[in-house]
């Protein structure tokens, strides 16, 4: 996959020379840290990271520095001994296992920043590959100047960048590395333009969390009045249905008060049906078995009578049977059953490392304050671990970051 090229930078002096130079911040906070225990001596550092080429530019990436040995001098030249490179390839392989060692750095003082013909000898027989680095820093004044090999020498490149990410490989370097170093709390350097940028790049992430944040209120608006349409317009259906049952109530009501059949009943059990225009004992009656009691049926506008000439009502047992069925149905519409309430599970996140051993995980919510309190009781102790970890804003750190304990 081609490595994307870093959003959040720093341009630092002229960068229309090729290759482009990005260089991560946590290691040019190495190499301040490095200049700080320079003396008359020099110290170095071996450069990690990679080589990219595009259609259009050549890209060096330096997210990795390891620092030498021992970086002897033999007059006014630079002599690198071969324990310095057996200590180096272990710790590029331990850190940096992906890497590439591409260049080193040099922080001498007193000395011209200028690339000696013994450094472009010493360099070409190190790093013989196009496009790898040389730099060389003024401990004191903190000038530095970059110098790229191409053409067969050290050509000087007018700038580069540098670019702000999680580096969790230089960091881990660094908290290891940091007795060997020899770095001290109170021994930092200052960079206000990396603050005022880091502090630049903190505020754009809270916007952006609070359109998130935004959106979605949005969304759970509208869902919520997705929900109350919807809602509404069950009621209105079930409105509509009620009303259509009491009507329907109704309706059978007034068929069963309309009808005008009249049963009689006899004695002896036995029910006659008379045709219309008939009248009571007329030969056309039929009777049925006296053994038990049935029921009339009237092919036209007749009225069933007993033998005695009684009328009987049929409509109150036909009507009765009518509601009795409307209502069981009317009823059987109401009824609903419960619905199971959801449930929701919590997990409990792991607890952090406790520091020991000088080394602090950061865990959510944790801030230097809160780290200063938990680690020594009290919160006098942030600005010695914001300068132990060289963070040049100390509110910009992240879960599972791993800190330095003074």
């Amino acid at each position: 996959m081609e490595r994307q090229i870093p959003k959040n930078v720093r341009q630092i002096g002229n960068v229309s020379d090729t290759p482009k130079i990005y260089v991560e911040d946590y290691v040019d906070t190495f190499f301040s840290q490095l200049c700080e225990k320079a003396g008359e001596n020099p110290i170095g550092a071996f450069l990690v990271g990679d080589f990219v080429k595009s259609d259009e530019n050549e890209y060096v990436y330096i997210y990795g520095a390891i620092k030498m040995h021992d970086l002897k001098i033999s007059g006014n030249d630079y002599v690198l001994d071969e324990e310095t490179w057996k200590a180096a390839y272990e710790d590029c392989k331990q850190y940096f296992e992906d890497g590439e060692m591409l260049g080193w750095f040099v922080a001498h003082a007193g000395v011209p920043l200028t690339a000696e013909n013994s450094t472009l000898k010493l360099h070409k027989k190190s790093f013989p590959k196009n496009n790898t680095i040389f730099i060389m820093r003024d401990p004191v004044d903190q000038d530095e100047k970059y110098f790229v090999h191409k053409l067969n020498d050290l050509i000087e490149i007018g700038g580069h960048y540098t670019y702000y990410e999680k580096n969790p490989c230089m960091q881990n370097y660094m908290i290891s590395a940091r007795k060997k170093n020899g770095v001290c709390p109170s021994e930092t350097v200052e960079d206000r333009a990396a603050k005022d940028f880091r502090s630049l790049v903190r505020s754009r992430g809270e916007q952006q969390s609070q359109r998130r944040t935004n959106r979605l209120m949005y969304a759970m608006s509208a869902c919520l009045v997705l929900i109350v349409v919807i809602m509404g317009v069950a009621t209105m259906n079930n409105f509509d249905k009620m009303k259509a049952v009491q009507s329907m109530i109704e309706g059978n009501g007034s068929v069963a008060e309309a009808k005008q059949e009249e049963v009689q009943e006899t004695s002896g059990g036995v029910t006659a049906v008379i045709e219309k225009g008939q009248a009571p004992g007329d030969g056309s009656r039929t009777e049925a078995d006296t053994g038990g009691t049935q029921n009339a049926t009237d092919t036209g506008d007749s009225t069933p009578i007993d033998d005695t000439g009684q009328q009987m009502d049929l409509n109150e047992e036909t009507e009765g049977a009518d509601n009795e069925e409307i209502q069981n149905s009317a009823a059987g519409d109401d009824m609903g059953q419960p619905g199971e309430s959801g449930r929701s599970s919590r997990s409990a996140g792991s607890g952090g490392y406790n520091g020991s051993d000088g080394i602090y995980i950061v865990e959510e919510g944790d801030t230097l304050a809160i780290i200063s309190k938990k680690m020594y009781g009290d919160v006098s102790h942030t600005e010695a671990i914001s300068k132990m970890n060289g963070l040049s804003d100390g509110n910009l750190i992240y879960i599972g970051q791993k800190l330095l304990l003074p």
